[in-house]
C-alpha cells in the first residue's frame, strides 16, 4: 500500500476505523478479529480506536481489549502498526455520548488506555472532543503532561475548530501531529481545519469520511446512504464501488489526509484498502468537485507552519 505520514510514523495511506467493531449492532468477537487481520493483510498499518467504543454500560475500552487481542494473535508481524486511541469521551450505555476534557480524567484515561493495549506507550493519543467546560489550553496541556511523562508518543486533536487547532499546536509544537475531524463527500464543512492542518504539517484523519456514501455506523445498519452521485456513476463506469471512489477522492484532497473507514467485515476493508491504488483521472476529479491534485507519493510534513 502507498505510504502517508503522521509525524515520524509511516503509515499506509488508508486506516481502519475500528469503531464498528464494538458499537451497537456489533459483529461476534471471530468476525470482528478477522476484519482486523484482513486489514493487516492488506496494507493497514493504522487502527483507530477510542476507550468510548463501546456498546453498554461498564464496557469501557471495549474496543482497545478487542484490538490487543487481534494483534497478539495475527500470525504476521505488527511492530510497523500505528494504534491511535482516544480519550475524553464517555457512553453510559444508553446510546448517548458525554465530554470529559478534565486533565486528571485525561491522564487516566491514557494511563487505562495504554494499559488495555498492552503497550508502554501509546503511539498516538487523541483528545476525543473539547469540553465546553473546561478550558481548552488545560485539557491540550494534559497531553504536554502525557508526552514529557512518556506515556503517549504523539498527540492528537478531534472535533476541533481553526483557532483550537492554533492553540493546540502552540502549546504542543512538535508533539501535535494529527487532527481528527469529520470530512467526506457528504461534509465538506471541515475544509478549512483541513487547509490549516496542511500548511502546520499535520496529518488529517477524516471520520465518517464515506458520508454521503454509507451510513455511519451510528445510524443503524450500515448501507447506501444515496444512490445516483457521481461517485456512483464513475464507480459503475470503472467497475469498483463508490466507497472505493469516494476514499480515493479523499486521498486526492490533501497531501494531508489518512481516511480511517469503518469496517466489520474483512471484505469491507480489504475494498477500501485498494482506494490507495485507485488513480482518478483529472476529468474524474472535477465531476467529483475536486480542485486538488497531488502525486501519491506526497506526504504531509513539508509545509512551513502558517
Amino acid at each position: 500500500m502507498r505510504q502517508r505520514t503522521i509525524g515520524r510514523f509511516t503509515v499506509g495511506a488508508i486506516g481502519l476505523g475500528a469503531m464498528p467493531l464494538s458499537i451497537e449492532g456489533r459483529p461476534d468477537e471471530r468476525q470482528a478479529v478477522a476484519t482486523v487481520h484482513a486489514a493487516l493483510d492488506a496494507g493497514v498499518t493504522l487502527i483507530d480506536t477510542a476507550d468510548s467504543y463501546h456498546w453498554h454500560a461498564g464496557e469501557r475500552g471495549h474496543n482497545e481489549l478487542l484490538l490487543a487481542r487481534a494483534l497478539r494473535s495475527y500470525g504476521g508481524g505488527t511492530c510497523g502498526v500505528l494504534l491511535a486511541t482516544k480519550g475524553g469521551r464517555g457512553r453510559p450505555g444508553d446510546g448517548s455520548w458525554t465530554v470529559t476534557g478534565t486533565p486528571g480524567h485525561l491522564r487516566r484515561a491514557a494511563e487505562d488506555s495504554a494499559r488495555r493495549l498492552g503497550v508502554e506507550a501509546i503511539g498516538l493519543y487523541q483528545l476525543h472532543k473539547p469540553d465546553p467546560a473546561v478550558p481548552w489550553a488545560e485539557s491540550v496541556g494534559a497531553l504536554r503532561d502525557l508526552l514529557d511523562a512518556g506515556t503517549i508518543r504523539a498527540a492528537g486533536i478531534s472535533n476541533v475548530s481553526t483557532g483550537q487547532i492554533r492553540e493546540a499546536h502552540a502549546i504542543l509544537g512538535a508533539g501535535l501531529v494529527s487532527v481528527q475531524n469529520q470530512y467526506s463527500p457528504a461534509v465538506r464543512i471541515g475544509e478549512p481545519e483541513l487547509r490549516l492542518s496542511e500548511r502546520l504539517g499535520l496529518a488529517f484523519l477524516p471520520w465518517s469520511p464515506l458520508g454521503g456514501i454509507s451510513r455511519s455506523a451510528l445510524d443503524g445498519r450500515p448501507g447506501p446512504a444515496s444512490v445516483g452521485t457521481a461517485f456512483h456513476h464513475i464507480a459503475a463506469e470503472r467497475g469498483v464501488s463508490p466507497q472505493r471512489v469516494a476514499l480515493a477522492w479523499l486521498l486526492n484532497r490533501s497531501p494531508a489526509v489518512v481516511p480511517v473507514p469503518g469496517a466489520s467485515r474483512p471484505g469491507s476493508i480489504q475494498d477500501s484498502a485498494l482506494a490507495a491504488e485507485t488513480e482518478l483521472s483529472e476529468a474524474e476529479l472535477a465531476r467529483l468537485g475536486s480542485s486538488v491534485r497531488i502525486r501519491p507519493d506526497h506526504a504531509p510534513g513539508s509545509a512551513s507552519p502558517a
